[in-house]
């Protein structure tokens, strides 16, 4: 069986050490880089299954990486690891399409438990993988993460585009509030539900120009996506 291989990106010598070696003697395989200008062509190498940046790094900070990450793959799971704790940096964090955001100092138990939970988050598949998928008057592109109409082609959020893919992939059925919240935020936290709430309201202002398409809240259970 494959090791999970993680793209570890961090600069304190010591540290890095010592989360490299804790990880791999737990079954992982790390790929290590102290230099944020070189994660990017460690990425492309490694085809990692989980990205662990820290944020302050020399020549590209993990903000950007993740950005560039998430240009180049909307799956792979990316977890911030960094002693930037401050409130906007935590939702900047969340904004770049980042799965997790651990403060340090953090135990090595907890690393590995969320590294292995998001690892195990799979997303609900039945249609809807292709690149593009018609919807009404809009185009989704899923690998780009736009939603592009006659007027004017949308860049989506890495959220944006997994709740549009997730709703579509079960349009026509109730999908609960607690499953999308555990599968894109990984809990369903009162602070996670609020995100969530806030995520709805830009699709349907997305989708507003056709009123074929409706995102119909289902009262205390979740939503239904109709596309008639």
């Amino acid at each position: 069986m494959n090791k999970p291989k993680v793209l570890y990106v961090e600069d304190e010598v010591f540290l890095a050490k010592i989360v490299s070696e804790t990880l791999e003697r737990r079954g992982f395989d790390v790929v290590m880089e102290s230099d944020g200008g070189q994660a990017i062509q460690r990425f492309h190498e490694s085809n990692p299954d989980v990205c662990v940046l820290d944020i302050m790094l020399p020549n590209k900070d993990g903000f950007d990486i993740a950005d560039e990450i998430r240009e180049l793959n909307s799956e792979v799971p990316i977890i911030f690891l960094s002693a930037k704790s401050a409130a906007e940096d935590v939702v900047n964090g969340f904004k770049l399409g980042a799965n997790d955001y651990i403060r340090k100092p953090f135990s090595m138990e907890e690393l590995i438990v969320r590294i292995e939970h998001v690892l195990k988050r799979i997303p609900i598949t039945k249609e809807g993988d292709a690149d593009e998928i018609k919807l009404g008057q809009y185009i989704y592109n899923n690998r780009r993460q736009t939603l592009t109409s006659d007027e004017e082609e949308r860049k989506l959020s890495y959220r944006e585009s997994e709740l549009l893919r997730l709703l579509y992939q079960n349009k026509d059925s109730i999908v609960e509030r607690r499953d999308i919240l555990n599968l894109l935020w990984g809990s369903d936290s009162f602070f996670n539900s609020r995100n969530l709430d806030v995520y709805i309201t830009k699709l349907r202002n997305y989708l507003k120009q056709d009123p074929s398409l409706q995102i119909i809240t289902i009262k205390g259970v979740g939503y239904r996506f109709v596309v008639e």
